[in-house]
């Protein structure tokens, strides 16, 4: 047997294993170049400066998040006949909302500057919205090759960009930019994601604008932008209530905490919804395969999120004073660092739920219950600010592992019934 064919059967057989390998291989690299950026901004920014970065990418997210507006979802899962014209409404409807995401988050970076009255943050604030006039060059391109299921391709895309932007923020951290480390490179390391995208999928937009499909495509769209508005506002309701309530200082701790004990985990569960989500598309008029593939990837998920958790919270108290330094164990950001933690561990097969309904087609359910989580999790925020920042983290890991397996088990609840309606 030569070397090659021996290569050839490590390789995994079961696609979505395959998938989120791939994925995994790109966050291997993404969190080396992460650590050494994550290292040197500990070290060289103050509190203040990460209370500062965090608004103006908190403020970024609440514009961003109508990027997230399920036109690439419905591209993923729409029939091949018809793909072609989507793809032509799609693109224009990318350059649309891109431009008026541009002037929105243009004109909002006063509002917010003076919602926190500190007026650093305008010019950061405008500067990264000009992402929205580069992104949609891409858009439609990165939906084709997740419908492809060429996550190789969209994994080295990530790896490509984030690297770009981890080395970037740490040469900018070295040579004393404060805040402006973490935001600049977010504006230049676009051209990456764009330039890469375009070289591996071969897709390009006539020369028309049309919006001849756009009810079709919004129509699927509304309820996951729904969704991910929801969810960009639990991300960062956090982060709001805390500076607006308790002030820079202990918001910068908990962003550094936040970042440093769950950006890794949030990026394994980012990569396995995406891979899920292909995955599900495929088979998604198949309601017993369907039912196979949804509990096979959730007991794969179950053994890539149960160890990362565990490992990260128990060394926590050894990693943070060693690697970030010791200012951030005085300033009590350990105990944030492992309550945030644990709360990643239901985080997934909420994800997974929400990918579920996504491919069968019911996105309302989806929203409905992204609605009550989000005032469940608002509510919890709110109380948990009595507490400090640590209160905030302990309100935010009950409400997640509270709640979250409950939407698991709805989603498991109404594929067993999909199954038993084609059955019968």
């Amino acid at each position: 047997m030569s070397l090659l064919e021996r290569l050839k059967r490590l390789v995994p057989q079961d696609r979505f294993v395959r998938n989120v390998g791939w994925m995994g291989i790109g966050e291997v690299g993404i969190r080396i170049s992460r650590l050494l950026a994550t290292v040197l901004l500990a070290r060289l920014l103050t509190a203040e400066d990460y209370g500062l970065a965090a608004i103006v990418l908190m403020s970024t997210e609440f514009v961003r998040v109508f990027t997230r507006n399920g036109i690439a979802d419905k591209l993923v899962q729409a029939d091949e006949a018809e793909i072609g014209s989507l793809c032509q409404t799609a693109w224009c409807l990318n350059w649309l909302i891109g431009g008026g995401l541009f002037v929105i988050q243009f004109a909002g970076s006063f509002l917010i500057a003076r919602f926190y009255g500190n007026a650093r943050l305008v010019l950061p604030i405008m500067l990264v919205g000009a992402t929205y006039l580069i992104y949609p060059l891409a858009m439609v391109q990165t939906a084709l090759v997740r419908r492809q299921n060429r996550l190789r391709i969209f994994s080295l895309t990530n790896l490509a960009q984030v690297v770009a932007d981890n080395i970037l923020t740490a040469v900018l951290a070295l040579l004393g930019f404060g805040m402006w480390a973490i935001v600049l490179p977010k504006l230049l390391v676009a051209p990456v994601w764009v330039g890469m995208m375009l070289h591996y999928e071969r897709w390009r937009p006539q020369a028309r604008f049309t919006l001849v499909h756009w009810r079709r495509i919004l129509g699927f769209g509304s309820r996951i932008l729904g969704v991910e508005l929801l969810n960009t506002f639990r991300e960062n309701v956090d982060y709001l209530l805390i500076g607006r309530l308790i002030g820079l200082k202990a918001l910068g701790v908990y962003y550094f905490a936040f970042n440093a004990g769950l950006g890794l985990s949030l990026s394994v569960i980012n990569a396995l919804g995406i891979s899920l989500y292909s995955d599900l598309c495929d088979v998604r008029f198949q309601p017993e395969l369907l039912r196979q593939r949804f509990d096979q990837n959730l007991i794969t998920i179950g053994k890539v999120i149960g160890p990362l958790v565990a490992i990260q919270a128990s060394l926590a108290p050894l990693y943070v004073p060693l690697v970030f330094g010791r200012q951030w164990v005085i300033a009590g950001a350990v105990p944030i660092l492992i309550t945030i933690c644990i709360s990643a561990l239901s985080r997934p097969f909420a994800n997974a739920s929400s990918m579920l309904f996504r491919a069968m087609g019911m996105t309302q359910v989806d929203l409905l219950w992204n609605i009550v989580f989000t005032a469940l999790l608002t509510l919890g925020v709110a109380l948990g600010t009595r507490g400090g920042a640590l209160g905030v983290a302990v309100a935010v890991a009950l409400v997640h592992l509270g709640f979250q397996p409950v939407y698991l088990l709805l989603g498991r609840r109404m594929l067993w019934r999909q199954v038993h309606a084609s059955t019968s």
